[in-house]
């Protein structure tokens, strides 16, 4: 049955990530993404969940604890935590703290591609940068201020430099303005960033299949190219991969 468990195909699968900022869920069947959403609070992701007797869910939350949720969700659930079985070995130092979204975008990686390195970049409230090796070892990886965060802390923490929004679209390189000009810091700023990091995972170990992630991927989804992939849903196949490794296990 190689890495993964067999499915079964008239089952449903929901997966519901709970970040800082943003809900997702994401509802699949045999390690297909059927449907997503993302929404903007909790009232609103309660009447979207709907599953049938034999769909199975999983919940991760950074926000909720599960007892919490088990008041507010009816459907039986299973809880991403830190000790939800999962079929890598982790070498983080200090997996308490260890997002376990972090988790879940390797775990989607390796959906993707079943063989050899991966390093995942997530670009949300911050950009994490995870590896797992080709023994599908989780090693670590990196956190840095995502793009938002780096315009509010700009503004936060200076006299005059207005909270400014990062275009959908590559910005200028050359800014005319102050606004441009921050644009195109925080935009070819975290450019420079993960091409070092993806520079430098790529010399220590040879080639790596890299997966850019999250709520701000498609805006470098210029970095496309062999080895390279923009996922922005890969968490919610890693919930997937992780819900159905338990199901069947």
């Amino acid at each position: 049955m190689g890495f993964w468990k067999e499915m079964v195909p008239d089952r449903r699968h929901w997966v519901i990530d709970i970040g800082n900022t943003r809900i997702k869920l994401g509802i699949f069947n045999q390690g297909k993404l059927l449907e997503s959403s993302t929404l903007a609070d909790f009232a609103s992701l309660v009447p979207k969940i709907k599953p049938g007797d034999r769909d199975k869910m999983l919940i991760a939350s950074v926000t909720w604890t599960e007892e919490a949720l088990r008041e507010e969700i009816a459907y039986p659930f299973l809880f991403f935590d830190q000790h939800t079985p999962l079929p890598i070995r982790n070498e983080y130092q200090s997996p308490g703290t260890l997002g376990l979204d972090r988790l879940a975008a390797v775990m989607g990686a390796r959906a993707f591609e079943p063989i050899g390195p991966v390093l995942c970049i997530d670009l949300g409230t911050c950009i994490t940068y995870d590896f797992l090796d080709g023994e599908n070892v989780y090693k670590g990886g990196a956190i840095s201020p995502g793009l938002g965060l780096r315009s509010k802390a700009m503004n936060a923490y200076t006299a005059r430099l207005p909270l400014v929004e990062v275009p959908q679209q590559t910005p200028p390189f050359l800014g005319k303005d102050t606004v441009g000009c921050i644009q195109s810091g925080i935009y070819y700023g975290i450019l420079g960033e993960m091409k070092e990091y993806i520079h430098r995972f790529t010399a220590a170990y040879g080639q790596v299949n890299v997966f850019i992630c999250g709520g701000d991927a498609e805006i470098f989804e210029s970095l496309t190219k062999d080895h390279i992939f923009v996922i922005p849903n890969l968490v919610l196949y890693g919930l997937d991969r992780i819900l159905t490794y338990n199901v069947e296990k």
